[in-house]
């Protein structure tokens, strides 16, 4: 996506030539009602860490914001080399830092598997490489960065489970990946979706995916 920060003219012609390209990916965009998790982990601390990375981090912050259970959702960068990247060096694709989301997350009210699910059902297509919707680029790959055993074993359970169900017609090409290192990313992208409703590339990319994640789970959404 077009960082906000450095649209002018020329940004603005910009974004309207992605919203029209996207507009009709996006009127056909489909989510999917993933599969409880059979594997879950035990209720152990009073809050979880966990990190997703699933395209632009506008929308996984947006659709985890919106779950039950969860403390917070912060913006930023894991999976690369680079210390302390910014979001130019990030969107360059050379860095090996994936756009992601710190999850806090109360166990007790919203476990990892259940996090998951939202993230399979309505956060992310899992079968796309290195693309989301109309971002592409490493930076934009799915991958899932388990913070304990618990959560890989959770993690490789349900990618398992997925893949037996045939809830995806294509192949999944979600990674699990290994980082304890996130990097947030500057406070002009933090709580962007909920900061600017009207933005296009809000409302082509990510609105939708808060409006699943109300429909299809109801008992987990909060306003």
């Amino acid at each position: 996506m077009q960082s906000a920060s450095y649209i002018g003219f020329g940004g603005i012609l910009a974004l309207a030539m992605v919203a029209a390209s996207s507009a009709l990916s996006a009127s056909t965009e489909t989510f999917v009602n993933a599969p409880q998790p059979r594997v879950t982990a035990p209720v152990g601390s009073k809050t979880e860490t966990a990190i997703f990375a699933g395209g632009c981090f506008w929308g996984v912050e947006g659709v985890f914001d919106h779950v039950k259970g969860v403390v917070s959702a912060t913006s930023g960068y894991a999976g690369g080399t680079t210390t302390s990247p910014s979001y130019e060096e990030v969107s360059t694709g050379t860095t090996g830092h994936a756009e992601a989301v710190r999850v806090v997350f109360d166990p007790a009210k919203v476990s990892y598997a259940e996090l998951l699910r939202v993230y399979f059902s309505v956060v992310a297509d899992p079968t796309t490489l290195n693309a989301q919707g109309p971002d592409h680029g490493s930076q934009y790959r799915t991958a899932l960065f388990p913070q304990s055993d618990g959560q890989e074993r959770v993690a490789r359970a349900y990618l398992q489970q997925l893949t037996a169900s045939h809830t995806f017609t294509r192949p999944i090409v979600t990674r699990i990946e290994h980082t304890t290192r996130f990097y947030p990313a500057e406070g002009y992208h933090q709580g962007f979706l909920e900061k600017n409703p009207t933005y296009p590339y809000i409302v082509i990319n990510d609105a939708p995916k808060v409006d699943a994640l109300r429909r299809i789970m109801p008992n987990i959404y909060r306003s």
